[in-house]
């Protein structure tokens, strides 16, 4: 396969590469074996008419966009009721949703739905929990595979009797543990360059000990993803350092569930030590700007973290985010910086309201949607590289009724990019390609 046109993408936080008359050589396997400028593409036309495709007027070849942080069951739930605060949302409305999820007809429903959604909003990849069912979680396994989504897997572990209902948790340590392993056992043996299972801890208040140990375990022996929550809110940060006297990301580090292949969602309440063991670690930081502002009533210090050059990308957090889409997420990551650094409180004034040099702006957040999430991952995509995924989409500045309009003569490509990170919709998606495959169009 060969695509042609120009190609907007970030290989380092910041710096945009923008190529004009581009030509993307695909090979059979979905992987970029080259990528070069031509001027004139018409012999190309006459050679590989069959195999060519070529962008029109006003369309931008991006890479596919990675979602650090998904809570697939809570697909029905995106939209309701984000004037809780976190621990009264879990119990009233998210635990008795998740519950459902033993039922297969149920979650097949959902998990359709919400896979198709992502891949048409421009996700190539998700992280997602599921639900602490082996079963539904390997069907939203085998619906990732089958819609053709680059996915990260695993089933939630929650086992603490005093935070978890009874309705809704592993009934022990071990049918926790057993879970986890069948699961990742059961994506592992997919055998798919698509598919990746992780460990799953809920977070540390839904957790006792003995599972947190065990979930790190079975992360070394099956050399897999961890994926959980870190100090997303002053109730779970406080929770956390009253029950085992260190803050969320020490402790996790104490259990051995913090690796290179780690992702902690959120890391809202972090210090400077903090950030100091994830960078020791290698781990990443699953930023979820738009989940943080209903739920965690602060603001995740993205500049310090990418200026430490911790691996950052972002997250929808469906359903504590109100969106799927990454694009309103990229939005937010640089509102929310931007508020930081100035502050948002009028009483004070101007010098001593915000946190100086805390702002970021649409090439970072473009980045850590892109090349920073598949960082985080340690996967060979987000960029436009010989060797890399071709996981990429085409965003077209021309679809009717949309809010991104392009103006020839007046727009550089950098405008270009910067009107796509603020008003892309998921009408503007027009096509996208998972390892070579078109999945969505």
């Amino acid at each position: 396969m060969l695509v042609y046109g120009t190609l907007i993408h970030a290989p380092l936080p910041g710096d945009l590469e923008i190529i004009e008359d581009a030509l993307v050589t695909v090979d059979v396997h979905g992987t970029i074996s080259n990528v070069e400028s031509l001027v004139d593409v018409s012999s190309l036309e006459m050679e590989h008419d069959d195999e060519l495709i070529r962008l029109g007027q006003g369309q931008y070849l991006l890479p596919g966009l990675v979602d650090l942080h998904v809570h697939a069951p809570q697909w029905p739930q995106l939209g309701k009721a984000l004037d809780l605060p976190l621990n009264e949302w879990l119990q009233q409305h998210t635990f008795p949703l998740e519950a459902r999820y033993g039922d297969l007809d149920f979650a097949r429903r959902s998990y359709e739905s919400l896979v198709s959604a992502l891949l048409a909003n421009g996700t190539t990849t998700a992280a997602y929990f599921g639900t602490i069912h082996v079963a539904a979680t390997r069907l939203l396994a085998d619906i990732a595979a089958e819609k053709g989504q680059r996915a990260v897997i695993g089933k939630v572990a929650m086992d603490d009797t005093d935070q978890c209902p009874d309705f809704y948790r592993d009934p022990t340590v071990q049918s926790g543990l057993d879970g986890t392993r069948e699961l990742i056992e059961y994506v592992q043996g997919k055998d798919s360059d698509l598919l990746h299972a992780a460990v799953t801890p809920r977070f540390i208040p839904a957790c006792t000990d003995a599972m947190l140990e065990g979930l790190a375990g079975i992360a070394d022996e099956y050399g897999c993803h961890i994926q959980t929550h870190c100090s997303e809110s002053d109730w779970e940060h406080r929770h956390v350092i009253d029950r085992l006297g260190a803050s969320d990301t020490l402790s996790l580090d104490r259990f051995g569930l913090l690796t290179d292949r780690t992702i902690l969602a959120h890391s809202i309440f972090v210090d400077n030590q903090d950030l100091a063991t994830i960078k020791s670690r290698d781990s990443g930081i699953a930023h979820c700007p738009l989940s943080n502002l209903y739920l965690s009533h602060a603001v995740f210090p993205a500049r310090q973290a990418l200026d430490r050059g911790l691996k950052v990308g972002l997250g929808t957090d469906i359903a504590g985010g109100a969106s799927p889409s990454i694009f309103d997420n990229c939005r937010m990551a640089v509102s929310a910086s931007r508020a930081l650094e100035d502050g948002v409180d009028p009483t004070l004034p101007s010098d001593e309201r915000g946190t100086a040099g805390a702002g970021i702006d649409f090439r970072e957040a473009f980045w850590m949607a892109t090349a920073g999430g598949a960082r985080a991952l340690g996967l060979n995509t987000g960029r436009f590289a010989a060797g890399y995924a071709f996981d990429a989409i085409v965003i077209d500045t021309q679809v009717d009724d949309s809010n991104l309009t392009a103006w020839e003569g007046m727009d550089s490509h950098d405008d270009v990019l910067q009107k796509i990170v603020y008003n892309a919709a998921r009408s503007n998606v027009t096509s996208v390609w998972v390892q070579g495959r078109r999945v969505s169009s």
